[in-house]
């Protein structure tokens, strides 16, 4: 089994070395790529120069007392499998064992729909027409069945060797998928609050990030498995949203928001707050301005050498900061309604947006208020369904694909600027909560209410 998933892992690289050669030679024969002008402010032009590379950041040798840590073994735990066949019956497995453990949690089939036949609208475009999403092709895929409640975050760590997945009952779990490595590093943190956001640091496998729902944020050492740093949002703010580590210096950004009563994931955030942590002293440096009460920030996103951090907003509005003045240089309505995931593009000349106005829309940094490319995936997501999840989305190494969250079994993979169609996840047994793309490899991650989470590697 450990020879075949290495021999498997070697198959994807050398499948996407020739599928980037393929799109280059296609890209060369079709041209420039139509795009289409919308009304909009100027955005200007983004000139950096890269900065000089940080000092790995010191931790602080104090433990917090509250948080309660255990090694794991991920045998019981995980099922490996290496065809699509096995997949389905290893995932009917999990299905029975969630309706046996947990009656009626993570489990609504009957609400949800397969998207065979869905029509898709492309905005930005006079075409309308009907798009097959066929299911993937796995190379291989692995189920990770340790937690208990639906998944509400899951991330690859820098080098992609280790995997982050939290969900619903506070728990984070540090795991790998790759049988043949070490297990050394496999712990559960417990938490005592709902985790709302994780995030690896950006130099090493060494630490990760965690956001809780009590205004907490951790920082979890893998190599010493301990928590090297407990810090809290100011008081009036106590969900953190987001945690973005700077690629470069050693510092960090959490998005922190008010709560407020309402039904939806977006409805119950109230106010937010942008704060800059050091992560040398884990002391907070400075509050990003976004003016008198500015709605919660959803997600952030860094450039490549950190100069510049893109903030989504639930208004619809896109912030661009400028982190060596710790001010804001721009912003656009780019949303009807709030948005939940914001990324730059592989070549940082544009950056996208996922709303839940159902749009995802690929925004021109070069040129004022242009849309590059444009989908409408409003048929994988009801915002009516989704009360306890944000609406995010992750982009492949290379920048052509595209994950989405879905209220479906199921979640779309769109071909960003590509002339194929989209294609679909292999099936959870309940709607798709988290995702994320391996740094590198044509590898995935999709975290569910089912309280699993699937790792596929495709061609």
């Amino acid at each position: 089994m450990k020879e075949n998933k290495k021999l498997n892992l070697k198959l994807s690289q050398l499948q996407s070395l020739l599928e980037e050669k393929e799109a280059q030679l296609c890209n060369s024969r079709s041209g420039a790529s139509s795009v289409r002008e919308v009304g909009g402010p100027g955005m200007g032009n983004f000139s950096h120069s890269v900065a000089g590379a940080a000092d790995e950041a010191i931790f602080p040798s104090h433990f917090s007392d509250n948080v309660l840590v255990h090694d794991t073994s991920l045998v019981d735990g995980r099922e490996s499998f290496q065809n699509q066949d096995d997949a389905q019956l290893a995932e009917s497995h999990a299905s029975r064992a969630h309706t046996n453990d947990h009656p009626g949690e993570g489990r609504r089939s009957d609400a949800y729909h397969m998207f065979q036949s869905d029509s898709v609208v492309e905005i930005g475009s006079n075409v309308q027409g009907e798009e097959r999403f066929p299911e993937v092709k796995a190379v291989f895929q692995d189920t990770f069945l340790g937690h208990t409640s639906p998944i509400s975050c899951c991330r690859f760590s820098a080098t992609g060797d280790n995997i982050a997945s939290a969900s619903m009952d506070g728990t984070v779990r540090i795991w790998t998928y790759d049988a043949s490595a070490t297990a050394s590093k496999n712990a559960t943190i417990y938490c005592g609050a709902e985790i709302t956001s994780l995030e690896w640091d950006c130099k090493s496998d060494r630490l990760l990030l965690i956001g809780t729902a009590d205004g907490g944020i951790k920082a979890w050492n893998v190599d010493a498995k301990r928590v090297v740093c407990d810090l809290n949002s100011a008081e009036a703010y106590p969900s953190v949203l987001d945690l973005k580590c700077s690629p470069v210096e050693p510092i960090f950004v959490s998005a922190a928001a008010s709560r407020r009563q309402g039904r939806s994931y977006y409805d119950k955030l109230g106010f937010a707050s942008l704060t800059v942590w050091n992560m040398r002293t884990w002391k907070a440096m400075a509050v990003l301005p976004l003016g008198k009460d500015p709605p919660a920030i959803t997600s952030l996103c860094f450039n490549h050498n950190g100069k510049l951090l893109a903030a989504a907003a639930t208004d619809g509005m896109i912030h661009m900061f400028d982190m060596s003045a710790g001010l804001q240089v721009t912003g656009w309505p780019a949303h009807d309604l709030a948005i939940g995931s914001v990324l730059f593009g592989p070549d940082e000349t544009s950056i996208f947006s996922l709303g839940t106005d159902g749009k995802i829309i690929e925004w021109s940094l070069q040129s004022q208020g242009k849309i590059l490319w444009s989908r409408n995936c409003n048929i994988f997501y009801d915002p009516e369904n989704s009360s306890q999840f944000k609406h995010e989305m992750a982009l492949d190494a290379k920048g052509r694909r595209l994950l989405v969250t879905s209220n479906s079994l199921s979640a779309p993979i769109y071909q960003v600027q590509g002339h194929m169609n989209g294609m679909r996840t292999l099936s959870h047994s309940g709607p798709i909560t988290t995702v994320d793309w391996h740094p590198t490899l044509p590898i995935f991650l999709t975290g569910s209410a089912d309280h699993s989470v699937l790792v596929t590697s495709i061609s």
